[in-house]
């Protein structure tokens, strides 16, 4: 069976390649991108299943990012989540609202606790 392909977008290097590094041990396809512009042009070429994106990058924001890969149609079928430390209620709603599919306070949740939210979206899915 082919891997789950997981496009991680972030403009924190760190974080990037932290939750990539969890992503590929948990067995994960995994790309990176460190703006929304990058990350549009690769949902498109790639077809990722899940797109993990910050709010808060250069260039387009993660509440941009998700209007643009709807308006684009890229990666119509991926699961969509933001992962962010905007924890207000204003911002989770704006989230929601651009077609996230999910909204995860990275300091309230551990990379391992990402990827099991992950698995428990994609079996949701899958169902």
């Amino acid at each position: 069976m082919a891997k789950t392909k997981v496009l991680i977008v972030d403009d924190d290097e760190f974080l990037l390649e932290m939750y990539a590094m969890k992503f590929v041990e948990s067995g994960y396809e995994v790309d990176t991108a460190k703006n929304g512009e990058d990350a549009v042009k690769k949902a498109k070429t790639n077809s990722p299943d899940v797109i993990l994106m910050d709010v808060v990058m250069p260039k387009m924001d993660g509440f941009d990012l998700l209007r643009n890969l709807k308006k684009e149609n890229a990666a119509p079928n991926a699961i969509t989540l933001v992962l962010t430390n905007l924890g207000q209620k204003e911002d989770v709603d704006k989230g929601m609202k651009s077609g996230a599919t999910d909204y995860i306070i990275k300091a309230h949740f551990t990379p391992s606790e990402v990827v099991k939210r992950v698995e428990s979206l994609l079996a949701k899915k899958n169902k």
